[in-house]
């Protein structure tokens, strides 16, 4: 008899597929790991051991970064309407309002990063792929006039698709505005830090998305006006693998800091402390 045997494996046959709940578990997209979705949540949606980072909803993100309880929403009821009368525009809003649970594509408002008041606005993908219409560049202007009108610090939290192409050229124009109500913030003085995450394109990355006094990105971040693909076509070139992600331009000098997830509220605190002058939390009072 051999004093070494090959050891069996039990195998897991499964009868009933319906007998496995639905949203169970994740894959990684780079390492193939298998992380169930309660850990991936409690872990900010980043993969332990890859790093990688799923797209994490406007609302968890702002539990990440701001002081417990201290958080205002402004503006929440504002709501595209289809202007154009274009086709199915109308539908798509409803559905993603009734996924999303938002009315738009990003959420605004006031809380306290570090015990710095901070006016704060954060996008959503799961919304019209985050694409900037009218109303989300309303928002982010709002946000933007809420800093200087507080005399607080500015941090927004962008990820989108691009321009909304349902609102034509009512969408375009959100990029000036964000970026005329930068310019006034500038003027006063108030640090504004941008932080970049997967994946921020056109007209977003293109205004305010870039704009930043400070400019972080997460790992592996896609970044860029016109997608990889459309540049290559246009240009006739060989592009570089690491092409648009954020440790491209981080090389290139876009971006000041890559920042993980779970860094990120902390390395906010250290710039909010080092950038803001006027640090008492806000009285309600403009000084």
């Amino acid at each position: 008899m051999a004093f070494f045997s090959k050891p069996k494996y039990s195998t897991v046959v499964v009868k009933n597929k319906k007998d496995i709940p639905e949203n169970l578990y994740t894959s990684c997209p780079i390492s193939g790991e298998i992380i169930y979705n309660k850990e991936l949540e409690k872990n900010l949606m980043v993969v332990p051991k890859s790093g990688y980072h799923f797209p994490l909803k406007a609302n968890q993100r702002i539990k990440s970064i701001i002081d417990e309880n201290t958080f205002q929403e402004y503006d929440r009821e504002m709501t595209s309407i289809d202007m154009l009368n274009f086709e199915g525009y109308k539908d798509k809003l409803v559905k993603d309002q009734k996924k999303s649970g938002m009315f738009e594509a990003v959420i605004s408002g006031i809380g306290k990063i570090g015990e710095i008041t901070t006016s704060l606005g954060v996008m959503d993908f799961r919304f019209q792929g985050a694409s900037m219409g009218s109303v989300v560049g309303e928002k982010i202007t709002r946000t933007i006039e809420r800093a200087v009108e507080m005399k607080c610090p500015l941090v927004i939290v962008t990820a989108s698709g691009g321009a909304r192409m349902q609102e034509g050229i009512l969408s375009l124009m959100q990029m000036a505005k964000t970026s005329a109500a930068l310019a006034k913030l500038n003027e006063s003085g108030l640090p504004y830090i941008s932080i970049l995450t997967n994946p921020t394109y056109g007209g977003v990355s293109a205004s305010f998305g870039s704009l930043g006094d400070i400019i972080l990105a997460e790992p592996r971040a896609l970044i860029g006006f016109a997608g990889k693909r459309v540049i290559k076509e246009g240009t006739k070139e060989e592009l570089p693998d690491q092409f648009q992600t954020a440790e491209f331009l981080l090389e290139h000098g876009l971006l000041d800091q890559i920042v993980p997830r779970n860094e990120i509220r902390s390395r906010l605190i250290s710039l909010l402390h080092a950038l803001y002058v006027g640090k008492e939390p806000f009285n309600g009072k403009n000084n």
